[in-house]
Order: C-alpha cells, then sequence, then structure tokens
C-alpha cells in the first residue's frame, strides 16, 4: 500500500512538473502568474489534490512556484542558488567529479570570454579592473585570494551578457571557489605561482580591453594548463625548490 502511494505521488510531481515545464516553455505561463486552483489541476492531471498539493510544495523548495495566502500558486523565476546547492551536494560526492566540473568550467569560461570580448562596456571592464587588482592584493591570503580568483572569473562570464552562461556558471559556484581556494593553497608550496597568478589574469584582463577573442580564448586556456601543471606538481612532491630552502631556514631559526 506505502508503494503504491509513493508511485502515485512520484507519477503525480512529474505530471504537475511536466505541465509547468510545457506551459513555461511555450510561454503561455510567466513568472508572476497564477495557476488554476488545485481543484482545477487534479482534475486535468487525473490525480488527487493531495497528491497535487505535495507536488506544489515541491516544486516551491525548488522555487519554481510560491504558495501565497489568499492568492494561490503564482509561477516564479527560480533562483540560481539553488541550482548551486544541488551541484554543490550531487557533483562533489562522486569520485573525480571535480575534474569533470573543470573541464565544464573551461568550456563555459572560454565561449564567454570570447563574447565578452564583442559585448563588454565600460561597467564590466571596470568590474574586471577591480577583480584584478583584488588578485594582487590578496595573493598571500588562501581564502581570500581564491574568492578574488573566483571573482574576476565570474566577471569575465558576466560580462558576456549571456544569460545561459551566466545561469550555468553560478551552478557550479560552490565547487569552483572550493577549486580556486585549493589552489590558492599551492603558492606556500610554489611561490612562482604568485607572478604567475597576477600576470596571467592580467593578460586576459589586456586581451578583453584589446577586444581580441582569439587571444583572449589562447591565453585563458594556457592559463588553466598551467593551474593544471602545478597541481600535478604538487601530487608528485615536485614543489619550488626556493619553498624547501625557506622552509629549512624557518626551522633552523626556530630550533
Amino acid at each position: 500500500m506505502e508503494l503504491k502511494r509513493a508511485a502515485e505521488g512520484e507519477k503525480g510531481f512529474e505530471k504537475v512538473f511536466a505541465f509547468l515545464r510545457e506551459r513555461l516553455l511555450a510561454g503561455s505561463l510567466k513568472p508572476g502568474d497564477r495557476l488554476i486552483s488545485e481543484r482545477e489541476l487534479a482534475t486535468l492531471l487525473g490525480v488527487s489534490r493531495p497528491i497535487v498539493r505535495e507536488a506544489l510544495r515541491a516544486l516551491t523548495v525548488l522555487g519554481i512556484v510560491e504558495i501565497r495566502d489568499r492568492i494561490g500558486t503564482v509561477v516564479t523565476r527560480p533562483d540560481v542558488s539553488v541550482l548551486n546547492d544541488f551541484f554543490t551536494f550531487a557533483l562533489a560526492q562522486q569520485a573525480d567529479m571535480l575534474d569533470d566540473v573543470m573541464q565544464a568550467r573551461v568550456a563555459i569560461e572560454c565561449q564567454a570570454i570570447r563574447l565578452t570580448c564583442e559585448r563588454a562596456n565600460i561597467a564590466d571592464f571596470e568590474r574586471l579592473q577591480r577583480a584584478l587588482a583584488k588578485i594582487g592584493e590578496t595573493i598571500d591570503e588562501p581564502d581570500a585570494g581564491g574568492m578574488a580568483d573566483f571573482e574576476f572569473h565570474r566577471a569575465i562570464v558576466v560580462a558576456s551578457h549571456s544569460e545561459t552562461l551566466t545561469v550555468l556558471h553560478s551552478s557550479m559556484a560552490g565547487l569552483l571557489t572550493h577549486s580556486h581556494r585549493s589552489r590558492r593553497e599551492l603558492v606556500q608550496a610554489f611561490p612562482s605561482m604568485k607572478n604567475y597568478l597576477i600576470d596571467d589574469h592580467r593578460r586576459i584582463f589586456e586581451a578583453i580591453i584589446e577586444r581580441d577573442p582569439e587571444r583572449a580564448d589562447a591565453t585563458l586556456r594556457k592559463h588553466f594548463a598551467i593551474g593544471d601543471e602545478y597541481r600535478r606538481r604538487a601530487i608528485v612532491g615536485d614543489i619550488d625548490k626556493t619553498s624547501v630552502s625557506r622552509r629549512s631556514l624557518t626551522n633552523q631559526e626556530t630550533d
């Protein structure tokens, strides 16, 4: 009996979700529009009212609809942060998934930077310039520095003025910020990364300012490749000699 009820609930949710999806895609429902009553919806879809009610509550959690007192169920514009949380919990638990996410990030940002070279306005340039300055200011701070890196790359995507690319990038924000922080932690083992981080981001910024999509794309891809090389070196223990010398000196002073 419980299994039958669960199956009915799942089927009911799918019917309600499909109903909203098709009408949103067709344009007959828009954010702010009110849905037909639960009773009408249950009759239309051939499911019970309790099932419709539970489905609508689930869709409320996803931010697709909002149930308002004395008004009814209203279609809303989903909050991208919900996707961010979903990606973080769903993908972070899968082995080797972060590498796959990083490949998706490369695809998104490289397309975004090409559009940015064409579409960026003065406000976008100023936002990128502020983010670039922040990278230099936080070069020795893993947390603040990681966020500065993320904000610079985020600014590139926003400056593309592509809502789809921006939403996709935002949906991975939790995983990406973690990746940026991890990279900044490598600075302690690789002091040479400081110049790489500052100079590479500056070159990327200059290519955007000059509206050169080919150069911007190539520079960004090289930036990703160098970052991967530093991570590889960290795994095999191939750290900078200057870092080893500094650690030895510090230990001698402490003894």
